[in-house]
């Protein structure tokens, strides 16, 4: 799968770590997580990935080709998925890992 544009890979690798922290038992997300932070390795090159936050944004910073870059995006619209689980979790059950 490949993403349009890094940005595009960023935001959404971004939006579901955010729902995967905040709900460590949720497989489903943390796989999800993964798949895009393999996009964002594989696909982009970048290394050092490192989010951080302020009352407004979020941001990460990363090494891609050897430079060090930055991109920001809005909490809200980082955090409109996550906002939607809490809002109507009945509609968002955890599916932890089968057991063998």
């Amino acid at each position: 799968m490949k993403m349009k544009s890094l940005q595009d890979a960023l935001y959404n690798w971004l939006t579901i770590k955010v729902v995967s922290d905040s709900r460590p038992d949720d497989t489903a997300a943390k796989e999800t997580v993964d798949l895009f932070e393999e996009i964002l390795v594989s696909d982009y090159r970048l290394s050092n990935i490192v989010i951080t936050t302020d009352e407004v944004m979020y941001y990460v910073t990363f090494h891609q080709d050897g430079e060090s870059k930055k991109q920001r995006f809005p909490r809200e619209v980082i955090e409109v998925m996550l906002d939607q689980i809490n809002g109507e979790p009945d509609k968002y059950c955890n599916f932890p890992a089968e057991e063998e």
